[in-house]
C-alpha cells in the first residue's frame, strides 16, 4: 500500500535519473518509468522496523534495459514488488513511481494505485513480471498449457481457433518445450518453471517488463537465450528492469547498471563504463566485479548489515577500507555514485592491478588489508555463494 505522504521529487534527483547517453541506453525524453524517493518499511511485532528500501530514485527510458544488481537481501526484489503492489500488509511504502501512458495525462503512480487498478489494468498489461519464485506463481492444479492459453486469451483477445497456435508460439518465446506443456508445475524442474513464468510474462507485450532473477536454474546457453529474448522486448520502445545476480547476463543486455546495498542505490552508471573502463566508482560495486572468477575472485570482508539494524551513516563503511569519519553520514547519490570516497581515475591508475582495499584513503594513509569482492547471497540452506556465480 502506498504511504499517505507523497513527497515532491528530491533536490538533485537529476544525478540519479539523468537520461542515458548514447552509450548508456536510449536518448533522453519522457521516461517510461520515473521512480522518486521510493522507500519501503516493514513494521514488525514489538515496534521493530525493517528498512528494506530507502530513498531510491531512477528513471527508465523507453527502449532501455536497466540491470539492478547487488547481494541477496539488499532490497532489489522488494523494490520490484512495491512497483506492482505485491507487498504484504505490514509494508509501508512512500515515494512516487510514475508509469507513463500513451498520453501525458495517462501517467499512473504505481505506488498510489489501488488494488483494482493494478489487477485490471497494470499487471500483465502495462507491466509484466517474471517472478523470482516461479513455482509459487504457477497454479499447481492446472497444466502449463492451460495457464498459458488463458493468459494469451485474456491479454491478446485470441479466439478459440487461434488459441492453440498462439499458445505454442508463446511457449517458444521463452524456450519452453512444447512436449512439456501438458505437465503440472510440480512436474517441472526449477529451470522449466522459470521458463514457464517467463513465457507468461511476455504474452501481453507490456510496455514495462520487470524480470526478477529470470535466469535462476538455467544452464549457460538458456541464460543467454532467455536474456536475449527479454532484451528483444525493448526493440519497440518497451523498458526492461532486470534484477539479477548474474553479472555476465547483465553485461550482455544492460544499458545501465544500478548497484544496491542495504536498501539504497550505491551506484548508477552506464553498463559500458561499469563493466569496462573506467569501471565502478563505488568500492562495493567494484567488489562485485572483483568477485567474478575471471577477475580477482576475492570476497568482500565481512557480511552485509541486517536491514533492521543498519549502522549510522554509510552502511558499507564497516566493510570498507576507504572509510573515514566522513562516512558517519549517509552519502548522497551525486554524479551516479553514493560514496564519500569514490574510486577515481587516479586511484585506478595508481592501483596498476593492485587491490582497491590497499589503495590510499583521502588522508594518504593506506587502507586496511583485505581485498574487495562480494560475499554473494544466502542460499536457502544458509550457505554463501560468490556474487555472479549463480546461473
Amino acid at each position: 500500500m502506498a504511504g499517505e505522504d507523497q513527497p515532491p521529487p528530491p533536490i538533485g534527483a537529476d544525478a540519479v535519473s539523468q537520461a542515458p547517453q548514447k552509450d548508456g541506453g536510449s536518448p533522453g525524453g519522457r521516461p517510461l518509468l520515473s521512480v522518486r524517493e521510493l522507500s519501503v518499511r516493514f513494521r514488525m511485532s514489538g515496534g521493530r522496523e525493517i528498512a528494506a528500501v530507502s530513498d531510491v530514485s531512477f528513471d527508465l527510458a523507453p527502449g532501455e534495459c536497466l540491470a539492478l544488481v547487488g547481494e541477496s537481501g539488499c532490497g532489489k526484489s522488494v523494490l520490484a514488488s512495491a512497483l506492482l503492489g505485491l507487498l504484504p500488509r505490514n509494508a509501508y511504502v512512500s515515494g512516487r513511481a510514475l508509469l507513463s501512458g500513451p498520453g501525458a495525462r495517462d501517467a499512473l503512480d504505481l505506488l498510489a494505485a489501488d488494488e483494482a487498478t493494478l489487477a485490471r489494468t497494470v499487471r500483465g498489461r502495462r507491466v509484466g513480471l517474471v517472478p523470482q519464485s516461479p513455482a509459487a506463481h504457477l497454479t499447481p492444479v492446472r497444466t502449463v498449457r492451460s495457464q498459458l492459453a488463458e493468459t494469451v486469451r485474456e491479454l491478446t483477445g485470441r479466439k478459440r481457433g487461434e488459441l492453440a497456435e498462439a499458445t505454442l508460439a508463446a511457449a517458444g518465446r521463452a524456450a519452453f518445450p512444447a512436449d512439456h506443456l501438458d505437465r503440472y508445475p510440480h512436474q517441472l524442474s526449477g529451470g522449466l518453471a522459470q521458463r514457464a513464468a517467463t513465457a507468461l510474462a511476455l504474452v501481453g507485450d507490456a510496455p514495462l517488463l520487470l524480470a526478477d532473477e529470470p535466469t535462476t536454474g538455467l544452464d549457460r546457453d538458456l541464460v543467454e537465450r532467455t536474456v536475449d529474448e527479454l532484451r528483444a522486448h525493448t526493440e519497440d520502445g518497451c523498458g526492461l528492469l532486470i534484477i539479477t545476480h548474474d553479472l555476465a547476463a547483465a553485461e550482455r543486455i544492460a544499458d545501465r547498471v544500478a548497484v544496491m546495498y542495504a536498501g539504497r542505490v550505491a551506484e548508477l552508471t552506464a553498463a559500458a563504463d561499469f563493466f569496462g573502463s573506467p569501471g565502478p566508482r563505488h568500492p562495493y560495486a567494484r567488489g562485485l566485479l572483483d568477485a567474478l572468477p575471471e577477475r580477482a575472485f576475492a570476497p568482500i570482508p565481512g557480511m552485509p548489515p541486517e536491514l533492521g539494524d543498519l549502522p549510522e551513516g554509510c552502511a558499507f563503511a564497516p566493510r570498507c577500507a576507504r572509510a573515514s569519519d566522513a562516512c558517519a553520514t549517509v552519502p548522497a547519490l551525486t554524479g551516479g555514485v553514493a560514496c564519500h570516497h569514490p574510486v577515481t581515475a587516479t586511484d585506478t591508475a595508481q592501483e596498476s592491478g593492485h587491490d582497491i582495499a590497499t589503495a590510499p584513503d583521502t588522508d594518504g594513509t593506506p587502507g586496511a588489508a583485505g581485498p574487495y569482492g562480494t560475499a554473494g547471497g544466502d542460499d536457502a540452506d544458509g550457505t554463501r555463494q560468490p556474487e555472479g556465480s549463480r546461473a
